[in-house]
């Protein structure tokens, strides 16, 4: 008996045993006029059977039909049948409803016989699409062989495979979508979409899973060396699981610790103050982030300050990530691709701040079709558009818009508030250009403006204007590299025009050029090269006082202008020995210079910096090297994996930050300066070691983590009693460098699959300071340690969210944390004549604890059939049950005696609507 008659009846005989192990599903029912939604969950529950569906295109259609016990086959195509769709029945009892195609799901006899025309060819510019609804491919295409590399009739070695994952809707790359060659050989897309796998050439089964995107598996023959592009489709809603993703392992797997990534989705989810998915609120309900209370700028992540952030948006530095006292972020949710924020593990490719790195990068723009989205709430409306530029798919733009009408809400103020005002805007525009399959260009250009009056007097704003181009290049299968160069700006103003006597005009600035060369060297599964340089070029406006018309009697004063340089060289070694072991070492060396024309003030050494003690000013002249800082900074992760589902994680980073913030407010506000390090002012040094341990269980739908952790900081700056950091020529007699730690305890569970999902994180950590410097006249606290103005040692915070059915949902978000330090008029003393305010120890008292719960419920419109547009609803309430959460606490004196108020922004409840909409 020949070979090809022995598979014959093989299948046969198999065919036979399946339809005999078959029990026939019979159905009893009678359904008149109801959504297919309702009547697919009736199904389910009748039958045990589970039935997928493109849930936003087919749910609202309607189904009519009755019958008794009859088979749920019959049952169902009749049903389906006047609805013009079709139903596929798997042996495995899955159910697939589609509209224009049956799915076939068994395998075709053309799956065992060669593809002739993929003989001899490479496939390395192919690509694969597959979806339920629309579909470019049969399923016996989908299960045939592709043939990766030149075929030969006897293949050997190691084969390098790499490629970009994309979307097949909108044509963007998939970032962190996990890669697998069988179950041996994985990896992860980076933010281009990009990935690499070392494998011997043979036969395997390579499998892309991602949030959010149907989990793709296809049938492979790797000759050698090839590009192998792949475009998967989003997810197929089953009824049973609306959030799926369980074999998501990458907080276990991936060697950094300290890290958070996050999707848009869930930001979308978590309640916000007037109902805009906001990225900042959601960084802060992490593990080891914080803010110091309502209506503030900025962040504090594991002990360090707001100015210790480095915030970058398509590579570009934020200065001010915030609009309208700190109530919105300034990133505008609907363009944003993905979140990185890194505690802990800093790469080495990112410096100059010493607490965290929050990465942000906007999408490419639908590479298809013309798209756009837009939003209307009680404060804010934006709009979005995006598509191809061209009819080729090889480029994109992407442009967004935000603004404000806010003038309703203070008229609620108290009187003395009547004529405040506040706007703002924010607009982004993204182009992108594949050249070819080995270049790519990316152009991103973003600006804010804020401003803002609480009187009639006084009137405040803000800008943050950026741009990036990025030239992306795939040297061979090997190695790759982005080359970035930008411009970075922030400016605030204040001015007062209503007495032309006092009229003034108040500016601060900083300005950035800022090149970059990243490289990726891919050698094998278990050694892979990262390696770069970078320059930046600042340039500080640091304070200008002028008078504003011919009756101003202000007196102009203007602080020199700063400049200085920053470069670096990078490499990281990742190293991965075997499935269990995983190591990353990176050093980064850092290089500051002090730049002219400046005039810089000497003092004596081993003597107080005060005016008294300066004893020259010595003028340098234009670009003149005043100075230079610079070092060795390490970086180094290890993980071991136990199992496929638990690890431990260890961690060191040492960090330079070259540019300080000076404030004696607790938050980055609009008159804040910054102020670049020279020959008085060192440079901020940090060191942290961190361990963790990580487990998922239920299939890994629930992930565990504990993270602990210990940091040093050296010359951080605080301000000395009466400082006044304003208009200061002289800044460095007002500030005292000080000695830090911090140290605390991060534990985090978090359900990621299922109808009911979200997390309970909760924080303990401290940060100390201490100035124990013999030389400082006036040592804070007699050279003690104290919390620093943002210590708060507790912080617990829930997020909730509850998938009722396709169109409803309900969200809740809830946290608490321990108030902040303040430092109080504890007495009153005489001295030269006068009575003067005795005040406590820094830091020594605290405000109350802060807590707050929000709420909010999302609604989706009719998923009509080929509608044009989709829209929804968000209504919720901030500040549920109405707490008077303290913003500030303030002493005046009344009669002789000092009393102390609490100054709440958002006392009360505050309910929101917003109206969504997508075409």
């Amino acid at each position: 008996m020949n070979k090809p008659l022995l598979l014959l009846l093989a299948m046969f005989l198999c065919n036979t045993l399946i339809a005999q192990d078959k029990k026939p599903a019979t159905i009893s029912g009678k359904f008149e006029d109801v959504y297919l939604v309702d009547f697919v969950s009736s199904i389910e529950k009748s039958t045990g059977r589970t039935i997928y569906f493109d849930s936003p295109a087919l749910d609202s259609l309607h189904i009519s039909v009755s019958g008794e016990n009859e088979a749920i086959e019959s049952f169902l195509r009749r049903g389906l049948r006047s609805a013009g769709l079709s139903a596929g029945f798997a042996p495995s009892g899955k159910i697939y409803i589609t509209k224009g195609i049956t799915i076939n799901t068994e395998l075709p006899m053309s799956l065992f016989v060669a593809d002739t025309a993929a003989t001899g060819n490479t496939v390395s510019d192919s690509t694969i699409e597959f979806a339920l609804d629309k579909r470019k491919y049969t399923p016996a295409q989908e299960n045939k062989l592709y043939e990766i590399g030149v075929r030969t009739n006897n293949p050997q070695g190691i084969a390098i495979i790499n490629g970009t994952i994309r979307n097949a809707k909108t044509g963007e790359p998939v970032i962190n979508a996990s890669v697998f060659i069988d179950t041996r050989y994985s990896t992860q897309t980076d933010g281009y979409g990009k990935y690499s796998l070392s494998v011997p050439a043979g036969k395997y089964t390579l499998s892309v899973l991602a949030i959010g995107m149907k989990d793709t598996r296809l049938q492979v023959a790797v000759y050698s060396a090839a590009a192998f592009d792949v475009a998967i489709q989003e997810t197929v809603t089953t009824l049973k699981n609306v959030t799926v993703n369980s074999r998501k392992t990458g907080n276990v797997s991936r060697v950094q610790m300290g890290v958070e990534r996050l999707s848009i989705e869930s930001i979308r989810r978590i309640p916000s103050l007037f109902g805009e998915a906001d990225i900042l609120r959601v960084i802060t309900s992490l593990p080891g982030v914080k803010t110091v209370g309502e209506a503030s700028t900025g962040f504090n992540v594991r002990g360090g300050s707001a100015d210790q952030n480095l915030i970058l948006f398509n590579d570009a530095t934020i200065y001010n990530p915030s609009h309208f006292f700190g109530m919105f972020s300034a990133f505008n949710p609907e363009l944003v691709k993905d979140i990185e924020l890194y505690k802990a593990s800093i790469p080495a490719k990112f410096g100059g701040r010493l607490a965290s790195v929050l990465d942000i990068n906007s999408r490419e723009g639908n590479k298809k079709k013309i798209t756009g989205s837009a939003g209307i709430g009680a404060i804010t409306t934006r709009i979005n558009l995006e598509g191809p530029i061209g009819k080729n798919e090889k480029t994109s733009f992407i442009l967004g818009g935000r603004t404000t009408y806010a003038n309703w809400l203070l008229n609620l103020l108290p009187d003395e508030y009547e004529d405040s005002r506040a706007d703002f805007q924010d607009f982004n525009l993204g182009i992108s250009h594949q050249i070819d399959s080995s270049n790519t260009i990316h152009f991103s250009g973003y600006y804010s403006h804020d401003g803002f009056a609480l009187n009639s007097d006084t009137s405040y704003a803000y800008n943050n204007m950026n741009f990036t181009l990025k030239w992306k290049h795939t040297f061979n299968n090997r190695l790759s590299a982005a080359f970035t160069a930008g411009h970075d700006a922030y400016d605030y103003k204040v001015n007062s025009k209503s007495n032309p006597v006092n009229a003034f005009d108040l500016r601060f600035g900083i300005k950035q050029l800022f090149a970059k060369a990243d490289f990726v060297y891919f050698r094998n599964q278990q050694h892979g090269f990262d390696f770069g340089a970078s320059v930046l070029k600042y340039k500080l406006d640091p304070g200008s006082f002028k008078p504003v018309g011919p009756e101003s009697q202000v007196t102009p004063d203007v602080v020199e202008d700063e400049q200085a340089i920053e470069s670096a060289l990078y490499f990281t070694h990742r190293y991965n020995p075997n499935n269990r072991i995983s190591l990353s070492t990176g050093i980064r060396y850092s290089l500051f210079g002090y730049l002219g024309p400046q005039q810089v003030s000497e003092y004596p050494d081993n003597a107080p910096v005060t005016d008294a003690n300066r004893i020259a000013d010595v003028l340098y002249g234009k670009g003149k090297l005043i100075n230079t800082y610079g070092g060795p900074e390490i970086r180094f992760s290890a993980r071991y994996a136990f199992d496929a589902s638990f690890s431990v994680k260890a961690g060191f980073n040492s960090q330079r930050q070259y540019i300080h913030m000076l404030s004696n407010t607790t938050s980055i506000a609009p008159t804040d300066i910054w102020k670049l390090s020279d020959p008085n002012i060192k440079p901020q040094l940090g060191e942290q070691v961190s361990l963790g341990l990580y487990k998922n269980i239920k299939d890994n739908t629930i992930e565990t983590s504990v993270e602990v952790y210990y940091k040093r900081i050296r010359n951080y700056l605080d301000y000395k009693p009466g400082a006044d950091l304003l208009l200061n020529h002289n800044i460095e007699t007002d500030v005292i460098a000080t000695r830090g730690k911090a140290y605390g305890v991060e534990l985090l569970l978090k359900k990621t699959a299922g109808k009911v999902n979200g997390w309970i994180s909760y924080t303990y950590s401290r940060i100390l300071l201490r100035s124990n410097d013999p030389n400082v006249a006036l040592r804070v606290n007699n050279g003690d340690y104290y919390p620093a103005n943002y210590d708060k040692p507790h912080d617990v915070t829930f997020t909730g969210n509850f998938r009722v059915n396709h169109r409803f949902s309900l969200s809740l978000n809830s946290t608490y944390s321990t108030g902040r330090p303040i430092t109080i008029p504890v007495g009153r003393y005489y001295y030269a004549g006068a009575q003067r305010v005795l005040f406590s120890e820094r830091n020594s008292y605290r405000i109350p604890d802060y807590f707050r719960t929000d709420f909010s419920m999302n609604i989706d419109g009719n998923h009509k059939v080929n509608q044009k547009t989709h829209n929804s609803w968000t209504i919720g309430a901030y500040n549920l049950f109405g707490r008077r959460n303290p913003y500030s606490v303030y002493f005046v004196s009344e009669n002789g005696n000092i009393k102390g108020y609490k100054m709440s922004i958002f006392g009360s409840i505050i309910p929101f609507i917003n109206y969504n909409i997508r075409f």
